[in-house]
């Protein structure tokens, strides 16, 4: 039902004119009415046919339900295909001799769309917000929901909902390859584990997992599509999938599922990590494989390499070895192509821009100096984001 009221919603800006469009049927409707009234009490030797097509053949009474049934569902399959299209007032700014040229397909474009990231990403993907009807960003079970509200109060941002999956914070303990256990946030803090990578995730055992909140459950069954990014894997996306019913929500889920891959290797998380091995761990804890992997394309120049270098980063590219096949993506009329590795759909594209930070020291905060590092462009990924989902 709500999807019902939602779908008839928008024909809101409608109603003035349906209504008169309405009441011009039913007078037409009377008119033609009473012309057969008349036709049939002054004309004589009108053909048989006209005798059936008016119903003659019933008693009255039920001449005017069965065509007063007949009426309202046809009207009604007429607003229902109405519904099927957008309908929005115009805007005032554009000229009188002027033109409005919109393109819409409303079975053709997701309208709910999940964000499974840490902050860092969701903030990322807040210009896609814009470009979609509702954007419920699920935060990690490691995070307090606080600062999201926070940023979403500060960012102004529209149609975009924060969501914990669980009522309170859970701890969330990371297992590296030489058998060290320490907290997936604190990894970062420990130059000594550059070299690492998680071998296992695991949730405190301390810590007893609560029932999923309503509205996360609400907003993966409800999605269009579920984007799982960008943002630390074992720190902002895996976490939540230790919660087995969280997991199930989203395998459930008729959604289709986006991963938006690292433009780096994470230092202590996933060194030495290529396209194919995320997505296989991505597998092995969400129990799903995505529809889609969305990979940068764009090549780093040495400067900015070797920068990551030294951070014991290097960049996740596709390694052809890990290719299973070339396939076409789904509604393209020019053939674009993507290869798929582990079952998902790789499709590479420009997603990155290299930006200037500043950085400073605790031992001293007032030097700071200018570091070359790569980010994930917003308008770039929203961009792709939306011609991807356009064509499911």
């Amino acid at each position: 039902m709500k999807q019902i009221i939602n779908r008839l919603s928008a024909l809101r800006h409608l109603i003035p004119s349906l209504s008169l469009t309405f009441v011009g049927i039913v007078l037409i409707s009377l008119g033609v009415a009473y012309l057969f009234i008349h036709a049939y009490r002054t004309v004589e030797g009108l053909p048989e046919v006209v005798w059936w097509l008016t119903l003659q053949f019933l008693p009255r009474p039920w001449r005017g339900i069965l065509l007063l049934v007949i009426g309202l569902l046809v009207l009604a399959g007429g607003i229902w295909q109405l519904s099927g299209v957008v309908v929005i007032p115009r805007p005032q700014q554009v000229p009188a001799d002027g033109e409005l040229v919109l393109g819409y397909d409303r079975t053709h474009r997701p309208r709910r769309v999940v964000v499974i990231s840490g902050g860092a990403g969701m903030l990322v993907l807040a210009g896609l917000s814009e470009q979609v009807d509702r954007m419920t960003c699920i935060v990690p079970i490691t995070d307090p929901v606080e600062y999201y509200y926070r940023a979403s109060g500060l960012l102004n941002q529209p149609n975009v909902y924060y969501v914990v999956p669980t009522p309170e914070p859970l701890d969330v303990v990371a297992e590296l390859d030489d058998g060290t256990l320490i907290d997936v946030r604190h990894i970062h803090l420990h130059p000594e584990l550059a070299e690492r990578y998680v071998c296992r995730l695991h949730l405190n055992k301390e810590s007893v997992p609560p029932p999923l909140t309503r509205v996360t459950l609400e907003a993966l069954r409800e999605a269009d599509a579920i984007i799982l990014g960008p943002g630390s894997l074992f720190e902002s996306i895996l976490p939540n999938f230790l919660l087995a019913e969280f997991a199930e929500a989203v395998r459930s889920s008729s959604a289709k599922k986006i991963f938006v891959c690292n433009l780096m290797t994470e230092p202590g998380r996933t060194s030495g990590f290529r396209v194919a091995d995320h997505i296989r761990v991505i597998k092995e804890y969400a129990g799903l494989t995505p529809d889609y992997v969305l990979v940068n394309a764009q090549r780093i120049d040495p400067e900015t390499t070797r920068i990551y270098a030294a951070a014991h980063q290097t960049p996740v590219y596709l390694d052809p070895s890990d290719y299973e096949e070339v396939a076409t993506l789904p509604g393209d009329v020019h053939g674009q192509r993507g290869v798929i590795i582990e079952g998902s759909m790789v499709i590479e594209a420009d997603l990155s821009a290299a930006v200037i930070q500043y950085t400073t020291s605790l031992d001293n905060p007032l030097q700071s100096r200018a570091v070359r590092v790569l980010r994930h462009d917003g308008q770039k990924l929203a961009a792709a984001l939306i011609e991807l989902m356009r064509r499911m």
